[in-house]
């Protein structure tokens, strides 16, 4: 106890030589903050006149994917209703989007 005591004494001493400080400022940088660029994504809707294969290779070649990570977004979207198939900045979600309807598919591109 005593040991804690002195620790405790000497650390509260630290802080009284340290006294008040004037604390700078950080200067904000001029790059653009791309944090909420990058919250967009990519939804789409199960229907019943798209096949599997149809819905893989479009989701392919709209996000880039691969036939793996397709697949599994399209038993999603075939299973649970919907997937999330991107995220990325708005521009991207909307070029991804808008290729992905031209087989029809219902979708949403939305922040987050």
């Amino acid at each position: 106890m005593d040991l804690e005591r002195n620790l405790l004494a000497e650390l509260m001493g630290q802080f009284a030589v340290c006294g008040p400080q004037v604390i700078e400022r950080p200067e904000l940088s001029q790059q653009e903050d791309t944090s909420q660029d990058q919250g967009w994504i990519v939804r789409v809707f199960n229907n019943d006149h798209n096949t599997w294969d149809e819905v893989i290779h479009i989701l392919m070649l709209a996000t880039h994917c691969t036939p793996d990570e397709a697949a599994i977004e399209t038993w999603e979207i075939d299973k649970l209703g919907s997937s999330v198939v991107h995220h990325g900045r708005e521009d991207e979600c909307r070029q991804a989007g808008a290729i992905i309807a031209t087989i029809g598919i219902h979708l949403e591109v939305v922040q987050e």
